[in-house]
């Protein structure tokens, strides 16, 4: 996302950049080259331009030949299916689909908001996960009233990407007909979405390759479909099918009634005999015979089965994509993730290290488009700064503005389902400890968390803290050994970056932003401690003049520092040909005093709560909360190396010195 929306002028600037980034994308996923003419920049980068609509991101890679594809989920039963289907969102992002989709299932609830609603689900995949997402939505059982209510509150979240479907109603009788003051087909339900929102939402329908099993014809069917696509909608997702050459006639059906918008196939990997079969059943679709007679004798055998269904799939859409038919590939997943990413990697199509706009990741949102700075201390916590400033109107821009005006969330809700650790409590407390002994215990969990270890006392791998519920990233890594030192010392660090001064944005640890430019960092450390070393630590900190710190206790009783208290500190930015500097991350004071209720709370909410109320284990967690100080120290000099090494060391070796002297005082007085 931009620090400016460019003006035409600077667009033209950007062009050839733009070509670079393209090839280089293009070159980390297939190695194809684009042509020397300029015909395929017709979109840019979302860092550079800004939001854009699904319907102009499927226009820009059609006409830039850039193959995508997208992936459809349906909303889990429970609780902890929302959270496993998530975890599953965040790992499935990272190859870069172009969107999801979410199901509709109007005996779910789906309109609602429960954790396992259509609606909840989507809205959390597009804020919290960072995907561009749409919802399904049905009209066979619902009135205008209804639906208005569902879309308005789609609206409300964020959405702007609609399958409009009409369903299949829940008596399935052919005689069936649409409640009074409701819809009886889908194209009804697109004029009332169009005449109530304009052009807000863009809308998707279903085509059917081999027509759809309630139609008079498969000619027919193409009527309806043209009914649709006259009545509003912007492209179109086919149900699934097995042969390329079905969907290439459908295609060029369609082509041939004056259907002109863009038609993704809808693929289904084989992945069970039993999901097949259902599947089949549902959609009421013939499987063709060497099918069959591959998968039969495999029923018993799912792995085969689906190793099968990997190379059936990667064969079908690479002749589509041979065939220059399909601009990309939409997968029905039914929330499976292997098959999908397997094929996705033999087609390269899966985008083994997306590149990053900016150090964070940014929001699908489109009501957070001009989103270009956040305070570093939600680094590894995204989803809850998200969630903390969902109901902002407008967000600072690359200078902060008033820090006084940001209004966080509170935190009475920041535990939710979508907040929550990917792990189990049996699994956290197998890395962390079934009980503690003392605060020891919880140094070494920090530790073996940094070195990638396993926890001395369980023999369990820590893979996650608290405050970071995946494991390090590869920068943090780069401050490993260090950090390791001081966090089994009882400087438990929960956030940091290295010194960069005029890194490539390629790097492929430290790099973002556009290809060509140069990236820039202040050291940067965050961390608890006791108060034993917080007084020792202000003692030594005047001998650093190019440190800022600032330090705070739980209540916010202690608070220390030598920033500006309404003044920003830039500890990343970068320079770009063509654009000004960008300082997407910065430490602020009064942000910071938000964060610290969220990272203390953190303490009892993730780790104290494991244990039983009133056991030892539990106490000394309560202990940490309400005694450790939270601080955060920035060494502005960022072209020397790091200082902030010597700050720690200098607070241990001040408690050396004032221990030792508290000793020989005690020996005088005792000798006297």
């Amino acid at each position: 996302m931009p620090a400016s929306h460019p003006s035409p002028a600077e667009s033209s600037i950007a062009l050839p950049l733009l070509k670079e980034f393209l090839k280089h994308r293009d070159n980390a996923r297939s190695g194809k080259i684009y042509p020397e003419d300029d015909s395929h920049l017709l979109y840019e980068p979302e860092y550079l331009s800004g939001y854009h609509s699904l319907k102009e991101k499927i226009q820009g890679r059609i006409e830039s030949k850039d193959k995508f594809f997208s992936l459809e989920f349906f909303p889990p039963r429970t609780k902890g299916g929302a959270v496993n289907l998530l975890a599953r969102f965040d790992r499935m992002r990272e190859g870069d689909p172009l969107f999801c989709d979410v199901t509709w299932h109007p005996a779910g609830n789906p309109g609602g908001d429960t954790e396992t609603s259509s609606l909840t689900i989507a809205g959390a995949a597009l804020n919290y996960c960072g995907l561009e997402t749409m919802l399904h939505m049905t009209c066979c059982s619902m009135s205008k009233t209804e639906i208005f209510r569902h879309l308005q509150r789609a609206k409300e979240v964020g959405i702007r990407n609609i399958l409009a479907l009409r369903g299949d109603p829940s008596n399935c009788h052919e005689d069936w007909v649409a409640p009074e003051d409701g819809f009886t087909y889908a194209a009804d339900l697109i004029r009332h979405i169009r005449k109530e929102f304009g052009q807000y939402f863009v809308l998707c329908v279903a085509g059917y390759p081999s027509g759809h099993p309630q139609a008079k014809s498969y000619d027919d069917d193409l009527l309806h479909l043209k009914e649709k696509v006259d009545a509003g909608a912007d492209f179109v997702i086919t149900q699934l099918f097995f042969k390329a050459q079905t969907f290439i006639r459908f295609v060029t059906d369609c082509r041939a009634i004056g259907i002109e918008c863009p038609i993704l196939p809808g693929i289904m990997p084989i992945q069970s005999y039993e999901s097949l079969r259902h599947i089949v059943r549902l959609s009421k679709l013939d499987v063709p015979q060497d099918i069959i007679d591959i998968v039969t004798p495999l029923k018993d055998n799912d792995e085969a089965i689906r190793n099968y269904g990997i190379h059936q799939t990667y064969t079908l859409i690479k002749e589509l994509f041979e065939a220059d038919i399909a601009p990309g590939v939409h997968f029905y997943t039914l929330n499976r993730e292997v098959a999908t990413t397997a094929i996705l990697k033999q087609l390269q199509l899966w985008a083994a290290a997306p590149r990053r706009p900016l150090p964070w990741r940014i929001a699908a949102n489109h009501k957070r488009s001009g989103e270009d700075v956040r305070p570093i201390f939600w680094a590894s916590r995204p989803k809850a700064y998200i969630f903390r400033t969902q109901h902002w109107d407008e967000f600072p821009n690359g200078r902060w503005g008033s820090s006084e005006s940001p209004a966080f969330g509170e935190l009475k809700d920041y535990y939710l389902f979508y907040l929550a650790s990917k792990s189990s409590k049996e699994q956290l407390l197998a890395m962390w400890g079934e009980s503690l002994e003392s605060e020891r215990d919880v140094w070494d969990v920090f530790h073996a968390y940094l070195t990638n270890s396993c926890n001395p006392k369980t023999g369990k791998k820590v893979t996650k803290v608290p405050w970071n519920d995946d494991e390090l990233s590869a920068e943090t890594a780069l401050l490993t050994e260090k950090l390791a030192d001081f966090n089994k010392r009882g400087v438990l660090t929960i956030n940091s970056q290295p010194n960069v001064n005029g890194a490539s944005s390629e790097d492929l640890v430290v790099g973002w932003g556009m290809p060509g430019g140069y990236v820039y960092q202040k050291a940067y450390l965050e961390f608890f401690t006791s108060k034993e070393n917080v007084d020792a630590l202000l003692n030594v900190l005047p001998l650093f003049p190019r440190i800022n710190y600032h330090i705070i206790n739980r209540s916010g009783s202690a608070d220390f520092s030598n920033c500006h208290k309404h003044r920003s500190t830039a500890v990343t930015w970068g320079a770009f040909p063509g654009t000004e500097i960008i300082q997407p991350t910065i430490v602020d004071p009064v942000s910071f005093r938000a964060w610290k209720d969220e990272a203390f709370g953190l303490w009892e909410e993730q780790w104290g709560k494991l244990y039983p109320e009133n056991s030892k284990s539990r106490s000394i967690i309560q202990h940490i909360t309400n005694n450790y100080y939270l601080i955060n120290l920035i060494d502005n000099d960022y072209p020397k190396d790091s200082c902030l090494w010597d700050v720690l060391e200098s607070m241990f070796a001040w408690r050396t010195l004032r221990q030792e002297n508290v000793v020989r005082i005690s020996d005088s007085v005792l000798r006297s």
